[in-house]
């Protein structure tokens, strides 16, 4: 098996922009996650920023594996649609011009019902990012976990081909209480990123919760392995919302990923 292309989410690590990548630098990212709402706004980057920024990965020796752009309501609400639609059409030009091809967001609930008034504006808004996304190089992946990976496929299948992909978090999925293993083989194909976090259900609480990778129930030389049978050769981001000290809980899971 090639080695993994590691990445880090510099949220994650909760310190300022540039010290964050210093620090997925010493902690041996090949590439980082940049928050496009909290980290590095597009309506905010000028041409010299970009090239500032571009300046600071070229001196870490780190790529952009991914932009994460999450909206305050999914693509199937219509109350201030037109906004969240040009917002991330930039946060989508700004991940081509940093060098990357995804950016990440909820896309919004999946109706069950494939002819109301919601599939219609979900998948509408959908073509249009798609649309966008051909043009300028850089496509949305949906996240996983909060919808199951079967209505994620049926959205998936009424659309053109490459509307939109996938960001494979099983984390996410565990703590949902789907499978990670079903969730790749019903989308393995759409896969653009990975999102490397692992979470296990609390059955004494009744709900799911994040745990450190490698310690819960995602089975991640299994997953690695059902990727690679799809082609997947994208980056494995380190994602830990909930660490008491991330910077070593971070570091552990990259050892733990560098010795699949």
């Amino acid at each position: 098996m090639p080695q993994l292309k590691l990445g880090i989410q510099l949220a994650s690590l909760r310190m300022p922009f540039r010290k964050a990548l210093e620090t997925a630098a010493r902690l041996g990212a090949d590439a980082v996650e940049v928050d496009a709402r909290n980290e590095v706004r597009p309506s905010e980057m000028t041409g010299t920023g970009l090239r500032h920024l571009r300046k600071l990965l070229e001196d870490y020796n780190l790529r952009v594996a991914a932009v994460r752009f999450l909206t305050r309501r999914g693509y199937d609400v219509h109350d201030e649609l037109d906004r969240r639609v040009e917002a991330t059409r930039r946060a989508m030009k700004m991940a081509y011009d940093l060098g990357a091809s995804v950016v990440i967001n909820h896309v919004g609930r999946v109706p069950e019902e494939a002819d109301g008034r919601s599939w219609e504006l979900l998948t509408g808004t959908l073509e249009e990012l798609g649309r966008y996304g051909q043009h300028v190089g850089a496509f949305l992946a949906a996240e996983t976990g909060s919808e199951s990976p079967e209505s994620l496929r049926r959205l998936i299948d009424a659309l053109p081909d490459g509307t939109f992909g996938v960001n494979l978090d099983p984390g996410n999925l565990a703590i949902h209480g789907y499978s990670s293993g079903e969730a790749v083989d019903l989308l393995g194909q759409f896969v653009l990123h990975v999102h490397a976090k692992d979470g296990v259900r609390d059955l004494a609480q009744g709900r799911g919760i994040e745990v450190p990778l490698g310690r819960g129930s995602v089975d991640f030389p299994a997953l690695i392995g059902r990727l690679e049978e799809f082609g997947y050769r994208g980056y494995f981001t380190i994602e830990r919302e909930h660490a008491d000290d991330p910077v070593f809980e971070v570091g552990q899971a990259v050892k733990f990923l560098r010795q699949m």
